[in-house]
């Protein structure tokens, strides 16, 4: 397999390893030839890892590409994610009491760096907090008041090394990459406790009150004691035996944090975080979809280097997509050049990438949902009036916010557009998703893969009725069995 240790700085890197590759993170995300490559393993040491940075695009675009990333993105994300560092503090207790029970001041510092602490004596503590997060170079502050307690997990930089820490790391360094196989981080009479986990004031909730309302009482006919959760009942999680996430999901907020604990805790769940991270991000969605050969509009990657090239490929209109835009949001028109360099300047300010596409008019957009591989609800959902997308949140009116809906029975739709539904689930692998395709041209284009998709009372269910909201509840179901079964 191939290896690529993807750096900022390659004349930093005095060491070799067969079949190694030392490349810049530009050179990662921008190339051909290693968008093309298969069997690789990416290794990520860029300089940072924060949202929307190249090293984390780096791990993103590798998981796209079909890539070994170390870290991987669910590997960053957490790291940024308070509830998670807290409950790996708690995981891990026992052994950080034992490895600093020495230590007599009331704050401790500890730097790992490729699993590994330049004194041995904390090298047990190092490799279970690596084998955890998998980030290359981590410094860990302990605080102790009653007891030994992680103040903060953080990502450095080699430039944030101590020079005289940086001998042993690159020791580290070649002892972890000449490796072979690398560590992964492994009330009530009712049958099962179900929490649906709902954001009171989210702007564009999945499911309306009368959907909300159907989830639950449906669920009590197959026999799920059901609560509906709140982001403040973060701690109340590991109480139920699965969790069905109703409201928006990003992964800078409450429902990834859920997401990760409930699989932790080993809760039945929809939907997956691995889920929330890929479809949450447009540029690994526009990475993934090309990859898989899945007809989209003409789409490009944005980045300071190529954004004078945009348009000689997706002409004007032009649609331009922050990579963690959802329901329209972050979703702008260029009508023309002035427009597009407005646009996509200011975008730039808080994104390295950013997703542009060739602008493609249609009446309506298909939304078939999937769930498991298996289609059970389609519709088309028209544009909003007198506007270009479904949803228009400038309108004035609530009532002109979205356009008209539809439902058709599975049968009913066309071939084409069905085919590259299921194609594009298969990517996400299992779980729940809504895909928005536009017929253009005799052309079935994937626009977006939802992995939160709306169940709305009176629209996704304007055909099947209950049988919506049972296929969900039964998939969960069915996956908690199978626990048992085992």
């Amino acid at each position: 397999m191939n290896k690529l240790i993807v750096v900022s700085q390659p004349e930093k890197w005095p060491i070799s390893s067969d079949h190694t590759s030392i490349i810049t993170s530009q050179d990662y995300l921008t190339k051909p030839e290693y968008a093309n490559l298969k069997n690789a393993r990416v290794f990520n040491l860029s300089d940072q890892y924060s949202y929307q940075s190249k090293g984390y695009y780096v791990s993103l675009l590798a998981e796209a590409r079909g890539h070994l990333a170390v870290p991987t993105i669910n590997n960053l994300v957490d790291l940024g994610e308070r509830k998670l560092v807290k409950i790996v503090s708690e995981e891990f207790e026992e052994e950080i009491q034992k490895s600093l029970k020495n230590i007599k001041s009331q704050e401790f510092t500890l730097s790992i760096y490729f699993g590994q602490n330049v004194a041995q004596k904390y090298k047990a503590l190092s490799t279970l907090i690596f084998r955890h997060f998998q980030i290359p170079f981590l410094r860990l502050i302990f605080k102790h008041s009653t007891k030994w307690n992680i103040k903060s997990i953080k990502a450095i930089s080699i430039s944030e090394i101590p020079k005289e820490h940086l001998e042993s790391m690159y020791y580290f360094a070649s002892q972890y990459f000449s490796k072979k196989r690398y560590d992964t981080p492994k009330a009530n009479k009712a049958e099962y406790d179900l929490a649906i986990l709902v954001q009171p004031n989210d702007p564009a909730p999945p499911s309306n009150p009368k959907a909300l309302k159907k989830f639950v009482d449906l669920a009590e006919k197959m026999n799920f004691y059901v609560e509906i959760l709140t982001p403040k009942d973060f701690y109340r999680l590991s109480s139920f035996d699965a969790l069905f996430i109703r409201q928006s999901t990003e992964v800078n907020n409450e429902a990834y944090a859920f997401a990760r604990k409930a699989l932790q805790d080993g809760l039945a769940i929809i939907d997956y975080p691995d889920s929330i991270l890929k479809c949450c991000n447009k540029v690994f969605m526009a990475e993934a979809l090309q990859k898989n050969g899945i007809p989209t509009p003409k789409t490009v990657i944005v980045h300071k280097e190529n954004m004078h090239e945009v348009l000689k490929i997706t002409g004007l209109p032009c649609v331009l997509k922050s990579p963690d835009s959802t329901f329209s949001f972050g979703v702008k028109k260029a009508k023309n050049e002035e427009e597009f360099e407005s646009l996509l300047t200011e975008m730039l300010k808080t994104s390295d990438l950013v997703i542009a596409q060739e602008y493609t008019f249609s009446e309506y957009d298909w939304r078939i949902g999937i769930l498991d591989d298996k289609p059970f609800y389609a519709c088309r959902y028209f544009m909003a009036n007198g506007h270009w997308q479904i949803y228009n949140w400038s309108a004035d009116k609530k009532d002109d916010q979205d356009g008209n809906a539809d439902c058709f029975a599975i049968e009913d739709v066309p071939e084409k557009v069905m085919k590259a539904a299921l194609k594009s689930a298969k990517i996400m692998g299992k779980g729940l998703y809504g895909i928005d395709i536009k017929e253009v041209e005799g052309k079935a284009l994937v626009i977006e893969i939802n992995d939160n998709p709306n169940i709305d009372f009176g629209v996704e269910d304007g055909l099947y009725g209950d049988l919506v909201y049972n296929t969900i509840l039964t998939s969960l179901k069915d996956r908690l069995n199978s626990k048992q079964e085992l």
